[in-house]
Formats: C-alpha cells, structure tokens, sequence
C-alpha cells in the first residue's frame, strides 16, 4: 500500500514538472515574439569605452552625449526604424568624427568607430521602462580598445532623451503599439518574470547553437 502511495506521489510530482515545462515553453515562446516585434522598431545606442579606468569612463560618457546630441536631430523626424536606419547608416562617418573629435578634444589619440549591428543585450531597465534580453539593432561606438564597461539605451525611439513621463508618447509616435508601450512600461512582477524567461531562452538558443 505505502508503495502504491510512492508511485502515485511521484506520477503527480511527473505530471506537476510536465505541466511546468509546458507552461514555461507557452510563456517563452510568446515572450520572444513580444521581443522580436520590438527589435524590429527600436535602434540602440551602445557605447563602449577604451577601459574601466576613470579617466576612459568619464571621456565615454561624454562622447556619448555628442553622438546622442547628433543621432537624436538626425532621427527627429523619423518615421519607423526603416528610415531611422537609412539615416544612421548614411551618417555613420560624421558620427565617427563627431566622436573622434571630442575624443582629440580631451587629450587622446584612441581611434573610435561607429557601426549599426545586430547585438546582443540582456535585461536592462531604464527610466522609465524596461527592454527584454535579445539581438536589437545598435548604433555601436568603440573608443579604442572597446574593453572598458559599456553603456547602452534606445536612440529609436528618442527614450534616452525623454523623461519617464514621456516614454509613452515616444515610443507610440514611432509605431509601437499600446500593447508593445504596455509591455515596456509596466513594472510589475508579471512582466519582469516575461522578460527573465526571454533572457534564458536567449541563453538557451545560444546554448544549443540556434
């Protein structure tokens, strides 16, 4: 009999791990479509410094405020990511200067380039909203050696430069949808919990070679 009990337990705790795993794989699938919709309307700025000293640090922060200054006037306007893209691409080289100039400006001689690429980010909350893990589109400046801590918010739609109180209205003048505003926006528990699974999934994919 306390057999029976034994095997009917853990037929039960099967069944609960089962119907755990099922729900996960729900929930992952739909939080990476909720991902893959936004990275196909927000460009990232991703600015790397030369290394984590104070003085690389400090000399990336404000070459970043210049590239964002510029990249901010040129998508002003902006339409989707499309064209924000086309914009960005056509104005990679004044981006380039613009950064190696105020970095002459401060004494070095680092080289510096700037690019759009496809990257790979995590979980990261801003001001405001929060951005699932996943390969977003990133308007990439490495200062030097680029081996210095990073940093990194959302040139498209202009989220670096809004207030918290204007999130809303940015990213749903550059198409996103209220369910999409809805998603980055909340703060909850629930969504959190969205985005963490998007993470491991992405760790998953890149685990398994997909």
């Amino acid at each position: 009999m306390k057999k029976a009990n034994y095997t009917h337990k853990l037929h039960l705790f099967e069944i609960a791990l089962l119907l755990g795993a099922a729900a996960f794989l729900v929930s992952g699938t739909m939080a990476l479509g909720a991902q893959d919709q936004l990275a196909d309307k927000v460009v990232r700025l991703h600015v790397l410094a030369n290394s984590d000293s104070e003085a690389d640090q400090a000399l990336k922060l404000k070459v970043r405020d210049r590239v964002l200054v510029r990249a901010t006037e040129l998508l002003e306007s902006s339409a989707d990511r499309a064209q924000a893209e086309e914009r960005l691409r056509a104005a990679l080289p004044e981006l380039e200067e613009i950064a190696a100039a105020e970095i002459a400006s401060n004494g070095y001689d680092y080289g510096v380039t700037a690019s759009l690429t496809d990257t790979a980010f995590l979980t990261k909350e801003y001001d405001g909203f929060t951005l699932p893990a996943g390969e977003y589109l990133a308007l990439r400046v490495v200062i030097g050696e680029g081996a210095g801590q990073n940093w990194w918010c959302v040139v498209f739609p202009p989220l670096c430069t809004a207030a918290s109180a204007d999130v809303p209205a940015a990213a749903l003048a550059a198409g996103l949808t209220e369910d999409e505003v809805g998603l980055i926006t909340e703060a909850d528990a629930g969504y959190v919990l969205k985005f963490k699974t998007v993470e491991l999934w992405e760790q998953l994919k890149e685990k398994w070679g997909a």
